[in-house]
C-alpha cells in the first residue's frame, strides 16, 4: 500500500499561485454598497457575480476564508450530466419530465462552461471525457441498464457497455459520451479576475453574521454593514437558519488520494463505481505525467472515530487497483444533499424578493453550482426563469415525503443525544497523549480538549454554536466536526466550514488541567 501523505492539501491548491485582486477589509464601519452581494466564492458564487457583473450590476463578493480554498477546490474537478443511477430514480418518483429537465439543466452548465472557456481563453485544464458509471457487481447491471434507459429517455448522451478500459473487469457500465473534467481552481481564479472594478469588489477574510432582509438588505459582516439591492446566500450550507435548511439538507464527506500512474494503467475517461462509490480521474502532471485522483469512503461529518483508517482503505484500494507506489496529495471534500437530491438554487424563503440561496448539490456542484449562476442571474435580472420551479428552494412541501424528513431530523437527534452520553464515558484531560483529543465533562463544562505537541491543552466548548450538537474529533485532519449539520471548526474553536458562523468559545479553567506537561 502507498504511504499516505504527512499533510493534507488538494493538488488544485498545491498547482496554482495566488494571484486574484482580493481586498482585505478597511478600519472603517462597514464595505461599499452595491446592487448584489454575493456570500461565498465557490463555483456557485462566482459564477453568479461573474454573469451579474457582465450584466452591469456592481457585486461584491464576500469569502471568510482564503481566497479560492473552499469546497469547489476539494473535488476532484468532473463536469458532467452523469451523476450515479439519478436519472432512474428521479423518473420513478416525480415522472420523466422532471429527469429529462434536470439532465437538460446539467448539460447546459457544461456546454456553457466549454463555451466561457474557450471565449475567454482560460487555461483550465478542460478536455472531454466519457464519464462511467459501473459495477464490478454482477447483481447491479439491471439497474444500470434502467438508468442508461432513463437517461436516454431524457435526451442525454449515454449508453449500456459491458467493457471499459479499466485495468480490471467490469460487469457492466453506462457511458455519457463527450462530457469534461477541467481545473477547478484555475478557472474560479480566473472568474474571480473578472470581477473587481467600476463599483464591483472581492474581500477575503470577512464573515457574514446576520442578514436585515429589505429594500435595500443589510448584511451584517465581521468588517461591519454591507448594504445590497440582493444578497445571495452561495455558502455550501446555508448560513441564515431562517428558512429551515438545517432540516432539509444531509451533510456528507468524501476523502481524496492522488499519486502519479504508469502510462499502462491510465484511464482514458471519468469513472463512478455504482456499487462502492469509488471516483476516478486523471489530471496533467509534473515531468509529462498524468495524476491519479480517486476519491471515495464517505461518511457523515461528524460520525466517523478513525478517519485516518478510511485514507489508507482509500490508499490500498488505489494501489491494488491502479499500481499506484506513491500518494502525493490527500485531501477530503464535503457537500450536501437534498431530501429529494434536486438542488435549491431560487428564493431563500417564501416572502422574499431579493434573498436568494444556492445549495444541496449532492457532490456535483461542478455543474450544478454553474447552472446555479445561470438561474440565479436571470431571477435577479428578469425576476424569473423557466427552470425556477425545478430547483424551487421552498418545494419540500410538494415533494419531500414527510417520512424521509421525519427519519433525517431523528437521526440529527439521535446525534444529539449520543454526543451528550458519549462524554459522559470519555477519556479526561489528563490522559491525553500529545495529538489526541477528546471530548468530556470538566467542572461541569462540556469541553473538547485537544492536546498540542507541546503538550499544552487547548479546550473549547463541545456544543455546536450552530444548532447545540455536541463535535467530534476528526483526527485526521484535527478538526472538531459537528456530526448534525457539518459545521467544522479548528482545535482552538475558530470556523472552518458552516453553518456555523461562531467560534467555539474557549475555556480558561483555574488548576493544573491547562498547564504545560
Amino acid at each position: 500500500m502507498p504511504e499516505l501523505p504527512l499533510e493534507n492539501r488538494p493538488y488544485w491548491i498545491a498547482s496554482t499561485a495566488q494571484s486574484t485582486p482580493w481586498t482585505q477589509p478597511q478600519a472603517s464601519p462597514g464595505l461599499p454598497a452595491v446592487d448584489v452581494a454575493v456570500l461565498g466564492a465557490g463555483i456557485a458564487g462566482l459564477t453568479t457575480a461573474y454573469l451579474l457583473r457582465e450584466a452591469g450590476q456592481t457585486v461584491a463578493v464576500l469569502e471568510p476564508g482564503d481566497p479560492a480554498t473552499g469546497v469547489t477546490e476539494h473535488t476532484i474537478g468532473k463536469v458532467t450530466a452523469q451523476h450515479s443511477l439519478i436519472y432512474r430514480n428521479l423518473v420513478r418518483r416525480f415522472g420523466r419530465e422532471v429527469a429529462q429537465r434536470y439532465g437538460d439543466s446539467q448539460q447546459v452548465a457544461l456546454e456553457w462552461l466549454a463555451d466561457e472557456i474557450g471565449r475567454l481563453g482560460v487555461v483550465c485544464g478542460f478536455s472531454r471525457r466519457d464519464a462511467h458509471v459501473y459495477a464490478e457487481d454482477p447483481r447491479l447491471c439491471d439497474a444500470l441498464r434502467q438508468e442508461a434507459q432513463a437517461a436516454v429517455d431524457c435526451g442525454l448522451p449515454a449508453e449500456y457497455v459491458e467493457k471499459l478500459d479499466l485495468p480490471y473487469p467490469v460487469a457492466g457500465a453506462i457511458r455519457f459520451r463527450d462530457q469534461a473534467q477541467f481545473h477547478p481552481r484555475e478557472w474560479l481564479l480566473a472568474l474571480a479576475a473578472r470581477i473587481p472594478g467600476d463599483g464591483s469588489y472581492l474581500v477575503r477574510g470577512v464573515r457574514a453574521t446576520g442578514l436585515r432582509e429589505g429594500d435595500p438588505c443589510v448584511v451584517e459582516t465581521t468588517a461591519g454593514n454591507l448594504v445590497a439591492r440582493h444578497v445571495v446566500v452561495a455558502t455550501d450550507y446555508p448560513v441564515f437558519d431562517r428558512a429551515g435548511f438545517f432540516a432539509r439538507l444531509e451533510p456528507y464527506r468524501d476523502l481524496v488520494v492522488a499519486g502519479p500512474v504508469e502510462p499502462e494503467r491510465v484511464p482514458a475517461g471519468m469513472y463512478l463505481a455504482a456499487d462502492t462509490r469509488h471516483s476516478i480521474r486523471t489530471a496533467p502532471y509534473q515531468d509529462g505525467q498524468l495524476l491519479l485522483i480517486v476519491s471515495g469512503e464517505g461518511y457523515r461529518p461528524g460520525a466517523c472515530s478513525d478517519v485516518t483508517a478510511r485514507y489508507r482503505r482509500l490508499a490500498e484500494w488505489a494501489g491494488a487497483r491502479f499500481g499506484l507506489r506513491r500518494l502525493d496529495f490527500r485531501w477530503s471534500a464535503q457537500d450536501n444533499r437534498t431530501l429529494d437530491r434536486l438542488p435549491y438554487i431560487g428564493r431563500y424563503h417564501p416572502f422574499t424578493r431579493r434573498v436568494w440561496v444556492a445549495a444541496g448539490f449532492g457532490q456535483w456542484g461542478m455543474t450544478n453550482g454553474t447552472f446555479a449562476g445561470l438561474l440565479l442571474r436571470d431571477l435577479i435580472l428578469d425576476g424569473g426563469s423557466p427552470w425556477a420551479g425545478l430547483y424551487d428552494p421552498n418545494r419540500v412541501a410538494r415533494w419531500t415525503p414527510v417520512t424521509k424528513l421525519v427519519r433525517a431530523n431523528l437521526a440529527v437527534g439521535g446525534c444529539f443525544v449520543r454526543g451528550r452520553l458519549a462524554a459522559r464515558r470519555a477519556r479526561q484531560p489528563e490522559e491525553l497523549a500529545p495529538g489526541e483529543a477528546t471530548v468530556c465533562r470538566v467542572r461541569g463544562q462540556l469541553a473538547a480538549v485537544f492536546r498540542e505537541e507541546s503538550g499544552r491543552l487547548c479546550a473549547v466548548s463541545a456544543t455546536c454554536t450552530h444548532r447545540g450538537c455536541v463535535v467530534a474529533f476528526n483526527e485526521a485532519e484535527r478538526s472538531w466536526d459537528c456530526p448534525c449539520h457539518g459545521s467544522r471548526f479548528a482545535v482552538d474553536g475558530s470556523v472552518l466550514q458552516g453553518p456555523a458562523v461562531q467560534p467555539l468559545p474557549r475555556l480558561q479553567w483555574a488548576g493544573p488541567c491547562l498547564g504545560d506537561g
